[in-house]
């Protein structure tokens, strides 16, 4: 990868909302964007990110009086890893594919700077692509794993599956009664 840091190739006016934003704002932004997250900033300081799966997460897990009262900085993950923009590619490529990320804000004394993704690293970088793929593919196993480990044991009742229609035992899923199979697909 050479010399090139992440400022060399991160985006440097990335998509960023007010933190106190409802979610319909949010939602309604990453459709009109078409993109896949926001940056919360807050008077130039990085505050989070929120992306389209924690909006679907909170729309399926909350009720409906409490979505009016939900602001971005409500869902937004705590635990937010970060780049700086002086740190090599390979710094930013090893902190994607450890914490299973595709894009990283990129950040210097709390100051949101820029993201940087693994589409910016691809587009200079296409030999990295197997590599990238590889660990996308890994992230989605793991996590059919980790709902599957969780199932075991969990049978609710038996009847009909939601998704396939076979009867079997089934398992409540994000609101779905879905059969062993079924189950560890999503």
């Amino acid at each position: 990868m050479g010399k090139l840091t992440v400022a060399d190739l991160m985006t440097r006016d990335p998509i960023k909302i007010d933190p106190d934003s409802s979610l319909l704002e949010c939602a309604k932004k990453i459709v009109r964007k078409k993109t896949g997250s926001l940056l919360l900033v807050e008077n130039k300081k990085f505050i989070g990110f929120i992306s389209y799966h924690d909006i679907l997460w909170a729309l399926v897990k909350r009720s409906k009086e409490e979505l009016d009262k939900i602001k971005a900085r409500d869902i937004s993950p705590r635990k937010i890893i970060k780049v700086k923009p002086e740190a090599p590619l390979e710094e930013a490529l090893k902190k994607m594919k450890k914490y299973k990320f595709e894009r990283l804000p990129v950040v210097k004394n709390n100051e949101l700077l820029g993201m940087i993704t693994a589409r910016d690293i691809l587009n200079f970088y296409p030999e990295y692509y197997h590599e990238l793929n590889e660990f996308a593919k890994i992230r989605e196993e793991s996590e059919k794993l980790r709902r599957f480990k969780n199932l075991r044991g969990k049978a609710e009742n038996y009847g009909i599956c939601e998704e396939c229609g076979s009867t079997a035992e089934l398992y409540n899923i994000d609101g779905m009664y879905l059969c062993e199979s079924c189950a560890g697909e999503r």
